[in-house]
């Protein structure tokens, strides 16, 4: 199962995300079997790390993002089975981008934490102060656990042959 998580510039919830989501990948012994990675809808960032103030949230919890931002495009319709955004807004630039395309299946992040509203968002901290980019790791934490959930479900049900 490959899996991109995508915001605006691929600088602050998607690297997030993504960091938290191969943790706990790492820690299910499923490496092998889900490979993760993170994009964005714009281009402004490209090659840049992580937000600094993202970075510093993320080492305060032993989590190390390294990643460089990168523009989502249309070759990652190939590349990935499930795309995941953080915000209505980049959930319909990848639908857009995917155009009458069935596949990959796209869904809003917050959708597999339990209890989130329905068409909850991950905010972005991006203009805010270093306290939402905690807020932002929490609300990760929280879906992407849920989303692991999912996926090793998915993994573990028998597929049909025909």
């Amino acid at each position: 199962m490959r899996i991109c998580f995508v915001c605006l510039g691929n600088i602050c919830r998607s690297p997030t995300a993504e960091a938290v989501m191969r943790r706990l990948v790492e820690r299910a012994g499923l490496s092998a079997r889900i490979t993760v990675d993170s994009a964005g809808t714009g281009h402004w960032h490209v090659g840049e790390l992580a937000d600094p103030r993202t970075r510093a949230a993320a080492e305060r919890r032993q989590l190390a993002i390294t990643h460089r931002a990168r523009q989502l495009g249309a070759a990652d319709l190939d590349r990935f089975d499930l795309l995941i955004a953080m915000d209505r807004s980049n959930l319909s630039a990848i639908r857009a981008l995917r155009g009458a395309r069935p596949a990959p299946d796209a869904q809003l992040l917050r959708a597999f934490e339990p209890g989130a509203p329905i068409d909850a968002e991950v905010p972005d901290p991006y203009a805010g102060g270093p306290a939402g980019f905690d807020v932002v790791l929490d609300l990760c934490e929280r879906a992407c656990a849920g989303l692991l959930a999912h996926v090793a479900a998915q993994l573990a049900a028998p597929t049909a042959r025909g």
